[in-house]
């Protein structure tokens, strides 16, 4: 297995470097930053002021991969998915691509001091997550594993980046 994290729009290279390092630890695999696209304008939505993730995942998964490749997108712009106010990301388990986006994760998106470390765990957390779904993983109902579902951002704070002892072994 190989994961490729592209960044879509203005992503900072720390960032993406600090993501790829992380993301290599959990799935013990090679993981590649290779160049995302910066126009997003087609998923725009200007009612909900934000942007719709199906249809930028549509658009990442035109791209060729590998056989054994997983796609992640990773944005700072706010997400939406139908009947959702917000997504913190969302997976194409068929084309094994997913995206995660950076916006609610930060700190000062709630008018809160910065916390690199707290930011950088969350997204670590919600790559992983939508990863696992592109391993057929549904929601786990161990609330510290990374599959449990996020209903809020405390959700993605109490868990782990880990899988627990029932998912792990569904990751091949």
């Amino acid at each position: 297995m190989k994961v490729t994290l592209k960044p879509l729009g203005d992503v900072a290279d720390e960032v993406m470097d600090e993501l790829r390092e992380k993301i290599k630890l959990v799935f013990d695999c090679p993981v590649e930053i290779k160049p995302g696209f910066s126009d997003l304008v087609h998923a725009y939505d200007a009612q909900r002021g934000q942007y719709h993730a199906s249809k930028l995942i549509a658009a990442l998964s035109t791209s060729r991969r590998e056989r054994d490749e997983r796609v992640v997108g990773i944005t700072e712009v706010d997400l939406y998915a139908p009947g959702l106010n917000f997504i913190f990301g969302e997976a194409d388990i068929v084309h094994k691509v997913v995206i995660v986006s950076l916006c609610r994760l930060r700190q000062e998106y709630y008018g809160l001091p910065p916390d690199r470390t707290l930011f950088i765990q969350r997204a670590t957390k919600e790559i992983v997550h939508e990863l696992g779904h592109t391993f057929s993983l549904e929601h786990c109902p161990d609330p510290k594993c990374v599959m449990h579902f996020s209903n809020c951002l405390a959700d993605t704070d109490w868990k782990e980046a880990s899988f627990c002892s029932k998912c792990r072994p569904k990751i091949i």
